[in-house]
């Protein structure tokens, strides 16, 4: 569940406080691993795809987390490494999923071979620095699963620190999903990121992702193309929003710093939320 002023209680089973895979006790791996050998299925609809450049203890994290999903739907992890410098692969080989290596570097190159390698009808998008709630399967595949619909996006959280608390994450959360409201009218696809995300594996293969590096933007350009085949739904469940650290977000400075930027950007574009994006080419346009 959101809380405004604390983290929710289930991210402490999976937050370990190894910086190097050496600290990782067996044990760990073996907690998960027994975890998996129980969800995962040879014969998947869904397949969750995992990428992770340089993401040595968080991609641990990560599947820990996806490791207590609670569900009846069969499904799959699917990994991928994408060229990292650290030692991914070595935790990725310890673990009960399914590896592949990218050496294409870029987003859209790892996830294009996941869902090429996958088996599922289904993807689901996890990011390998985030954690997932035991719901976030059953209720991604409740919008996935309607009919005419292609794509579904979540929402997320911030897990909070001691120089970030929660209150002050939960107005940049509630603003955010504020603007993801006005954006879904017309451009939902600008919602959706890899963070948390599903669509139809078929379609995804038909619209492809970019096989050049870009650091943003490929997740919500297959979205874009797959619209063509379907309708695009959010997942609006409080208790299923994935859950990040805050690196990305203070970037920008302090929270307020990135806070304000954040306004300033879509207030100089909130018109353009009003009518749909003309067609166009995503693999190589700018916007």
């Amino acid at each position: 569940m959101m809380t405004v002023f604390s983290n929710p209680r289930w991210l402490k089973q999976h937050d370990y406080p190894y910086t190097s895979i050496d600290e990782v006790p067996q044990s760990v791996f073996d907690e998960i691993n027994e975890r998996l050998d129980k969800r995962i299925s040879t014969e998947p609809l869904v397949s969750i795809m995992v990428i992770a450049y340089n993401e040595e203890i968080n991609v641990l994290r990560s599947i820990s987390s996806l490791s207590c999903l609670d569900t009846k739907i069969p499904f799959e992890i699917v990994a991928v490494n994408n060229n990292s410098k650290d030692r991914t692969q070595e935790t990725f080989d310890r673990l009960h999923v399914r590896t592949f290596f990218q050496p294409i570097q870029g987003c859209g190159p790892a996830r294009q071979m996941a869902q090429e390698m996958a088996v599922g009808k289904y993807m689901l998008l996890a990011d390998a620095d985030c954690f997932y709630p035991v719901n976030w399967l059953d209720e991604m595949m409740k919008q996935l699963q309607q009919p005419g619909v292609v794509c579904v996006y979540g929402r997320y959280s911030f897990v909070a620190n001691p120089e970030l608390p929660r209150w002050q994450l939960t107005i940049h959360e509630t603003l955010k999903d504020l603007v993801a409201e006005a954006r879904h009218y017309k451009r939902p696809y600008l919602n959706a990121y890899g963070i948390s995300m599903g669509y139809l594996r078929e379609a995804g293969l038909k619209a492809g992702y970019m096989m050049h590096n870009r650091t943003w933007g490929e997740d919500g350009r297959i979205c874009f193309d797959m619209m063509q085949y379907g309708r695009v739904v959010a997942m609006k469940t409080r208790s299923a929003r994935a859950w990040t650290g805050t690196r990305t977000l203070m970037k920008d400075g302090t929270l307020w710093q990135a806070l304000g930027k954040r306004v300033k950007k879509e207030l100089n574009r909130a018109v353009s939320y009003l009518t749909p994006h003309p067609p166009h080419d995503t693999k190589t346009s700018e916007d």
